[in-house]
């Protein structure tokens, strides 16, 4: 969701239209939960609903609000669209879609929400759905990604509540070369997931940058590691295996993360577990230490099928805490 809300700040900044979808309610099957989000554009989009006819229903419906509405003026939608009967797909569900075209009167909450989030802290939104358009924020102790449309005694629903958590899977990669570009790929697709992507080596990173995607820059890599939350999946796969030692030792010493990924083989780890002993890391921290890294069914050496393998893992472990 963070990188959403920097996207539509960008978006509006840039004087562009942008609306904001939200899946507020389901019933039955669809093809994703409510607090699904995504964000659409006159020519683009970022994240999605669930793709098929749906999703091109309320892309068309998102541009339709733009066109019908004054440039920089704020509006809001609530659509409902049975699954089987309007939109011929075999889910055969209801989903509940709250359009809010965001003006300029919504880059004070897109400012603050993005800060909340950005801090590790949960927030609610409460969205008005009469003529008003009214955006309150609040911050949370945790959230349950709880949402819910509130009606009046008329049966017309007056407010939509939304609650955001910061992303799921905050991960620290290390190495911009073929694996990491791969990587990022997958990882910039996920809307749980955020990245900061760290190297040395500005020319190494690409001109696209997936919105979730923060490229850091730097010398001193390891600093990196002390910025990045508890909890955090690291992984390791820089040009240089001394430096990749030197990050996972900095990544043991601390020993709050959630994953630590090492690229490289059996001879590899064998040679850093013996340096890191000598470093008075316990082989209890060591075993925590994932090398060879990724699911292990996936034999394929192609960057983007060791990509592939990776994400699995990391999605895999996400899901167990789950």
């Amino acid at each position: 969701m963070p990188a959403l809300i920097r996207q539509a700040r960008r978006l509006l900044d840039q004087g562009q239209a942008a609306v904001l979808i939200t899946v507020a309610q389901t019933k039955g099957s669809a093809p994703r939960n409510a607090g699904t989000r995504m964000l659409v554009s006159s020519t683009q989009q970022w994240q999605t609903i669930g793709g098929g006819h749906l999703e091109w229903q309320a892309i068309r419906q998102a541009r339709t609000l733009m066109s019908e509405h004054v440039a920089g003026k704020s509006a809001r939608l609530i659509e409902r669209y049975p699954l089987g009967p309007r939109l011929g797909q075999c889910c055969g569900g209801m989903v509940t879609l709250v359009f809010e075209l965001l003006g300029s009167d919504d880059l004070e909450w897109l400012e603050d929400l993005a800060t909340l989030l950005d801090t590790g802290k949960s927030a609610q939104r409460r969205v008005g759905m009469g003529a008003q358009h009214d955006v309150s924020l609040m911050e949370l102790p945790h959230s349950l990604g709880h949402t819910r449309l509130d009606k009046d005694l008329d049966g017309h629903t007056q407010w939509f509540t939304d609650e955001l958590s910061p992303p799921a899977i905050p991960v620290v990669l290390f190495g911009a070369g073929h694996i990491g570009k791969a990587l990022v790929h997958f990882l910039g697709s996920l809307s749980d997931c955020s990245v900061t992507w760290v190297d040395e080596r500005e020319a190494e990173f690409p001109d696209s940058i997936p919105s979730n995607v923060q490229v850091h820059i730097t010398d001193f890599p390891e600093e990196a590691v002390e910025l990045a939350p508890a909890n955090a999946y690291f992984l390791v796969m820089t040009h240089r295996h001394d430096l990749d030692q030197k990050l996972c030792n900095h990544i043991l010493q601390r020993n709050d993360f959630r994953y630590a990924g090492l690229i490289g083989s059996q001879t590899k780890r064998q040679q850093f577990e013996k340096r890191f002993r000598q470093r008075g890391i316990t082989d209890e921290v060591i075993e925590r230490l994932t090398c060879p890294i990724g699911i292990g069914q996936i034999r394929s050496k192609e960057p983007a099928a060791i990509a592939v393998a990776i994400t699995a893992q990391l999605l895999q472990l996400h899901e167990s805490f789950l």
